[in-house]
């Protein structure tokens, strides 16, 4: 999820409260004044906007206001503890103020803001370590806290404001958060059947932190099979905790100190990027991929083992210590299926550089192009180091049941699978979820000739009717064959093409209650793509279409006047 800044810069190194050496007191207080500012002109632009839909319009004032009155007021708190917090220093210096820019039109302020940070989106809570002294919360509380609202606050708004048929027809559509909707009834109608409801006192006890032994036999089994493993896969390889990004933060926790690095191939999954600073403090270092095709880039975001080299070698010339290499497979939020060659190129450079490779195969049952074959890793005769190969999986997209909170370790190396297993601890699944997730994987018949084949039907589906609106629109696409997401170039509707004007389109979607995911949160390199997620009921899905239309119209309408109005101050 996009969010801009609502916490105030502070220099790399510094802690929250302090004052640091090589800068002024007042250059601070400047910085939070200008940021203040910022804020204050959105809000009174919220509070004078009118649109012609004025039921809708309404209903979205009033819900943006309350936040916008919510964070001045946060904002505030937080100068006024910095302020205390500094106060003993005294304030020698005069700040001479900005005056405040122009409010009737929230581009230029947004831009004056973006010119003070050349080269950047506007400054992102995740850009910067949190700036405001709590009397409750530690530093590292703190930074947590902001963590947590730069990474969701869409996503909450959300939450709070779903579209229902019946019940709120004017709340958010959400395409910008991979879950699959397509196939609830049959989900549903499965988790009904007599033999999920079966309770017994091992279920309602402390289970073994690792998961229960039942289902970690069934998910080595499961893999063993769906992965086409050349032998029966180990259950004491298998660690099972509440979600896959919770095995990830785990990985991350026993793999590396704070600090330390992965590499990671953007655009990648933003929830990496959560989930790996969280506990672990482990930074993500980016593999850039490019859309443009060159002789040596011979298809859009194309990952090659000379790209890794070089994301390396950079990464080691500024002495950062990395520890490992993520690969997403089918890759989120691409769609590419890495072929047998790429993977064990992939796995051959890590083992040249002593990399652990984490590869998180969560989408492998969501393949349904027929003419696209998925290669596991798990399904390697031999891997070139099988101690620092590990693999992810869950039900969460595959099954469409992320409520149910499962993700899977599978690893060859039992002193990781022993670390990771101790996060069961806190991040342990109920004893009730585990047996039912354990029915639902051992019923091999249900799974091959009902679920399989009807959800990947759904999904081709879904596909067809979004590629071929995006056709018509003439919006230029990656077109995969999996996953639940297709990956959209809209740089013809950013004017000037920048990360700026990429947020500003990001929120006039939010304005329409219509949700994506724009690339700056995938770390894509270039301003302009979009992901879109499709595995939504159809009729959900084509009024989102609408809104999505709608939005385009608009951003197009909005730059015709622009120009209109430059041409006639020539």
């Amino acid at each position: 999820m996009s969010l801009q800044s609502n916490a105030f810069p502070v220099p790399y190194g510094q802690k929250p409260g302090q004052v640091p050496k090589d800068q002024s007191f007042c250059t601070q207080v400047l910085e939070m004044v200008l940021h203040l500012q910022r804020r204050i002109d959105e809000h009174f632009l919220l509070l004078t906007t009118t649109r012609q839909s004025l039921q809708l319009e309404e209903q979205k004032h009033a819900q943006s206001i309350r936040v916008q009155e919510v964070l001045l007021d946060h904002l505030i708190h937080q100068m006024v503890s910095f302020l205390e917090s500094g106060a003993t220093g005294g304030l020698e210096h005069q700040v001479s103020l900005l005056s405040l820019e122009s409010s009737s039109d929230v581009r230029s302020a947004q831009r004056a803001q973006s010119s003070r940070h050349p080269g950047q989106l506007i400054p992102k809570w995740t850009d910067f370590e949190p700036a405001f002294v709590s009397h409750d919360l530690s530093n590292r509380g703190s930074d947590i806290s902001v963590l947590y609202h730069s990474s969701f606050q869409d996503y909450n708004a959300y939450q709070g404001d779903k579209y229902h048929e019946d019940k709120n027809t004017l709340g958010f559509i959400n395409l910008g958060t991979s879950e699959n909707k397509l196939c609830i009834d049959l989900i549903i109608e499965r988790l009904c059947r007599s033999d999920m409801n079966h309770i017994d006192e091992v279920l309602l006890q402390y289970p073994d932190w690792r998961g229960q032994p039942f289902l970690r036999e069934e998910v080595a089994r499961f893999l063993t099979y769906y992965c086409k493993a050349p032998a029966r896969l180990d259950p004491e390889n298998v660690v099972v905790l509440n979600g896959c990004c919770s095995v990830f933060s785990a990985l991350a926790m026993v793999l590396c100190d704070p600090g330390e690095a992965f590499l990671v191939p953007t655009p990648f999954y933003g929830g990496f990027a959560f989930s790996s600073r969280l506990y672990a403090k482990v930074e993500l270092v980016p593999v850039y991929l490019e859309s443009e095709i060159t002789g040596t880039n011979t298809c859009p975001f194309q990952l090659t083992v000379d790209k890794l080299e070089d994301a390396l070698l950079q990464a080691r010339l500024m002495e950062k210590k990395v520890r490992g290499l993520v690969l997403t497979n089918p890759q989120n939020p691409l769609g590419d299926v890495y072929s047998r060659d790429s993977l064990k190129e992939y796995l051959e450079f890590a083992k040249r550089n002593d990399l652990h490779v984490i590869i998180d195969e969560i989408y492998m049952l969501s393949v349904f192009d027929e003419s696209i074959t998925f290669h596991s890793v798990l399904s390697m005769e031999s891997l070139p180091d099988p101690k620092r190969t590990h693999v992810i999986w869950g039900t969460s997209k595959d099954f469409g049941i992320s409520g149910f909170r499962f993700g899977a370790l599978y690893t060859h190396n039992k002193e990781v699978a022993s670390a990771v297993g101790s996060f069961g601890y806190l991040h342990g699944i109920s004893g009730i979820t585990q047996h039912k997730l354990c029915q639902l994987l051992q019923d091999r018949g249900w799974i091959d000739t009902v679920y399989l084949p009807t959800n990947h039907f759904r999904l081709r589906k879904a596909h067809a009717y979004i590629t071929n609106k995006l056709q018509s629109l003439e919006i230029p696409f990656l077109c995969r064959g999996s996953g639940l997401y297709v990956w959209i170039n809209l740089k013809k509707y950013l004017e000037p093409c920048t990360f700026e004007e990429e947020w500003l389109l990001h929120r006039r979607f939010l304005d329409n209650k219509l949700m994506l995911s724009c690339g700056k949160n995938y770390m894509c390199k270039e301003p302009g793509w979009f992901c879109l997620i499709f595995a939504e009921r159809p009729l959900r899905l084509k009024l989102a279409m609408l809104r999505f239309c709608r939005v385009l119209e608009e951003q197009k309408q909005d730059w015709i006047e622009k120009q209109l109005a430059d041409a006639m101050k020539e």
